[in-house]
């Protein structure tokens, strides 16, 4: 594999680690982010630029205090896109939280979500500049109460 490849892999490794992992590190948004990157989920209005992202991940952890996700497959790498695939969620025990498309929650539910999903990142000398993933968001509002059963 090319060198790039390698270094883009690498990049987008430590983004899921400590943007999307365990603990956030707000400090990675500015380290790996585009001043005007992209980030765009079915589940969320698309967010972009530095600011945004941090605003959106500030308010998804107080809304859901454990969110966390994982990669469940080695990143592939091709020119300057990296694809991952991933598992994650988290419990609402926060705030009210707004911020999904098809509906909001009280504060403090204690509803729990789990779901997968796959991202495509594309980044350019080393910074990431769309992040767009797709996310299997029936699942997660359904879970949430959000969405009902037919």
């Amino acid at each position: 594999m090319a060198k790039k490849e390698d270094d883009n892999k690498a990049v987008v490794g430590k983004w899921f680690t400590e943007f999307w992992g365990e603990k956030y590190n707000p400090a990675v948004v500015d380290d790996l982010a585009a001043p005007a990157m992209l980030l765009k989920y079915s589940l969320h209005e698309p967010r972009k630029g530095r600011e945004d992202i941090k605003d959106f991940m500030t308010d998804f952890r107080a809304a859901f205090p454990d969110l966390k996700f994982w990669g469940t497959a080695d990143l592939i790498a091709e020119g300057d896109y990296v694809v991952g695939q991933w598992e994650g969620g988290g419990t609402h025990m926060g705030p009210a939280f707004g911020d999904f498309l098809a509906g909001s929650l009280p504060a403090a539910t204690g509803r729990k979500m789990r779901f997968t999903g796959t991202t495509v990142l594309r980044l350019e000398n080393g910074k990431i500049v769309e992040e767009i993933g797709l996310d299997d968001g029936v699942t997660a509002l359904t879970q949430l109460g959000i969405l009902k059963v037919a």
